[in-house]
């Protein structure tokens, strides 16, 4: 075919001379008269050009029609037809004409071309028409639209002239038009099925998941050890997660029949036991704090790291100032959420985050998100005594003291010494100075020091809401240690209740949070305290977002007052998960509801033990002396400072007697500060008194 169309810049056609179809017309054997003198205006033919139906529907006919000079012309297909011209001439070679712009030797073509019937299969041409040169050519004439032969279209490069002869073609217009009708029929019908199975999907189908495969015996044994060593196929336990899950979710529709809701739960427990690492254990406990669909989505967000959160030291810096000197050193950040004024988000750096001169200089420290709510709720004023428990490695006791902006008192109790480091060295990097850090164990605490405005209790637990940082809670957590630990966090929160001082004119309130989610470390400690202390209340946390407490679990009942605790999930807030409670301490501690100790009664009280199993006795051990006994005891003595105008100014000469009388009244006031019951000095008195006189009875 040469160059086609397609590969030259479309446009209108060259006008054709006159010339041009009179040799035409004498190589076909038609008359031929003498071209006019003076040519014809020109017409200018544009790509829109639709030749007319009637002419093409006659040309298929065989009819005749009027050449420019009124003689009757017949197709050159029915003058070969009638025997007039036979179908293959002996070619004759041209007579030399005068030579007209844009003709050459590929103008010539052969009669063949003149009988085709129909549709033409060489070089994609419509029957009739001329060649590619033809139309090309430079003659002034315009094509003539009385000729027998159809003209073709101009298409764009990406069209196919096969295309073009079939849209252009009269008696194939109905046949197209019913294939068109056909194929569009078709694609509708292909895609409501594909929507009819896609609806089946979403809602109505019954997904096949458990096996029917039940063995007995041996075979069992064989087959679940056998499964035991192959590798899971991890986009096939995907798969059937998320399939158990839209069954649970619609278990009336969407279950196979004779099937139990305890064999979706089991199989879907295995699979994501199987599919993210956890222990059987831990993870039925996690499973069932939630929906299957909301258990599917924290098990998922456990798998995603938090973003990377600092806290910006107000102490020596302001937000805007910080993140101005960060963004300076190529680093992406915003602020981590309206409900928070200090903290920073950061998305990318081109520098340790751990080790710029803003780090160094105490100009933000890195800490979690969740990390800010206990401090926020505990609301701590300016120039009071307050209480952090378990403060290590500082960033809740620095939050504390920004808070309060360096006045007051800040007592930091840390168990472990090696611990106690790390506190100290945010402490002193941060500018707190009204910080004291101590090494006590935090049971002990009330009898240490008490009569706190505010205690914090960040009290240690299982971790399971920060399974995102320590992969390892998933397998290394036991029933024991949920045991243990819900113990342990209910020892300390009754004496952070004892430690606060219910006459403070600003506080009385004690914060408990965890980075747990579990039941046993959260509203069951809480319900506990609340049980075990009548003169505590919980208060609202004064936090903008986080759901509620549970006020029931599995069968055990709460109380109401526990929605106003909050919980805060991996998945709905993109924060580690985290549990936080208010006390309000409204009256002292009745001397019925604790156990007074004294250290220096302790080694007293282990003979006095010793002397009465000896002699038969219960064996109580005063170590932990009962005042429950007795009846309830309030002493509202207003607590006064000491009277200085008593003392003698001058030196030398001690009464002994005038001075107990001050030391006791100094003792009475300090138990009363810390809520505990001053009666209790005088039941130790009374029990030293009948020990000496046992031991003086022994001895004679």
């Amino acid at each position: 075919m040469g160059v086609g169309r397609r590969m030259k810049k479309q446009g209108p056609p060259e006008p054709l001379s006159e010339e041009h179809f009179a040799r035409l017309k004498r190589k076909a054997g038609l008359p031929v008269d003498d071209p006019p003198a003076a040519p014809p205006s020109k017409k200018k033919r544009t790509g829109k050009e639709v030749p007319s139906k009637r002419n093409s529907v006659a040309t298929k006919k065989g009819s005749t029609k009027e050449s420019k000079n009124g003689e009757v012309v017949k197709p050159a297909a029915t003058v070969a037809a009638n025997g007039k011209k036979s179908s293959k001439p002996k070619k004759k070679q041209p007579e030399p004409e005068p030579e007209s712009k844009g003709s050459d030797d590929d103008d010539e073509f052969d009669e063949d071309d003149l009988e085709v019937e129909g549709l033409s299969d060489l070089d994609d041409e419509v029957p009739g028409e001329f060649k590619d040169d033809f139309l090309e050519s430079d003659d002034d004439e315009p094509y003539d639209s009385d000729d027998q032969n159809e003209k073709a279209h101009l298409f764009s490069e990406d069209e196919d002239e096969s295309d073009a002869e079939e849209k252009l073609t009269a008696a194939n217009i109905q046949g197209l038009s019913r294939k068109l009708d056909e194929k569009l029929a078709q694609q509708a019908e292909e895609a409501e099925a594909e929507q009819q199975d896609l609806q089946l999907n979403i809602t109505g189908d019954r997904p096949k998941i458990l096996d029917d495969l039940e063995e007995d015996g041996d075979d069992a044994d064989l087959l679940s050890k056998t499964k035991a060593l192959l590798a899971p196929d991890l986009q096939l336990l995907r798969n059937r997660i998320n399939d158990t899950v839209r069954v649970l979710d619609d278990f009336g529709k969407l279950a196979e029949e004779g099937r139990a809701r305890a064999e979706y739960v089991n199989q879907l427990l295995k699979d994501i036991c199987a599919y993210y690492g956890y222990s059987p254990f831990l993870c039925e406990k996690l499973f069932n704090l939630f929906s299957p669909r909301e258990a599917f989505a924290f098990f998922e967000a456990n798998e995603k790291a938090r973003p990377m959160v600092i806290r910006t030291n107000t102490l020596r810096t302001h937000r805007r100032d910080l993140a101005q000197a960060l963004i300076n050193r190529g680093v992406t950040l915003e602020p981590v959420g309206k409900w928070s004024k200090v903290g920073l988000q950061i998305f990318d750096s081109t520098v340790p985050i751990g080790a710029t001169p803003e780090y160094l200089s105490g100009h933000y420290i890195l800490q979690a998100a969740s990390s800010f709510l206990p401090v926020m709720a505990l609301q701590a004023q300016e120039h009071e005594r307050v209480l952090d428990m378990a403060s290590a490695p500082g960033g809740k006791t620095t939050h504390l003291a920004a808070v309060m902006k360096n006045t007051g008192c800040i007592f930091a109790n840390e168990l472990k010494k090696s611990r106690a480091k790390a506190l100290i060295g945010n402490v002193h990097r941060l500018g707190c100075r009204n910080v004291v850090v101590c090494n006590y164990d935090a049971r002990e605490f009330p009898h240490v020091m008490g009569g706190f405005d505010r205690v914090l209790l960040d009290a240690p637990c299982s971790g399971t809401g920060v399974i995102a940082k320590d992969p390892s809670v998933k397998t290394n957590k036991t029933e024991r240690d949920f045991i243990a630990l819900p113990h342990m966090q209910k020892q300390l929160l009754l004496c952070a209740i004892d430690s606060v001082n219910h006459t403070s004119k600003t506080g009385g309130y004690v914060v408990y949070s965890t980075c747990s989610v579990t039941i046993d470390e959260n509203e069951s400690v809480v319900a506990y305290a609340l049980s075990k202390r009548p003169n505590v209340r919980l208060v609202e946390t004064g936090l903008t977002f986080g759901k509620e407490g549970f006020t029931s679990y599995m069968g055990k009942n709460f109380g109401k007052s526990l929605s106003l605790t909050r919980r805060f999930y991996p998945h709905t807030y993109n924060m580690d998960g985290f549990f936080v409670a208010k006390f309000q301490k409204i009256a002292p501690t009745p001397p019925n509801a604790t156990k007074v100790t004294f250290g220096k009664q302790k080694k007293g009280a282990k003979e006095s033990s010793e002397h009465q199993q000896q002699q038969g006795g219960s064996g109580k051990s005063n170590d932990a002396i009962d005042i429950g006994n007795d009846d309830e005891f309030i002493d509202k003595t207003p607590i006064v400072d000491e009277d200085e105008s008593k003392k003698d100014d001058n030196f030398g000469g001690f009464d002994e007697e005038e001075d107990r009388e001050y030391i006791e009244r100094a003792k009475r006031n300090a138990m009363r500060r810390r809520g505990l019951d001053p009666r209790a000095l005088r039941k130790g008195k009374t029990d030293d008194k009948e020990k000496s006189k046992g031991k003086t009875e022994k001895e004679a």
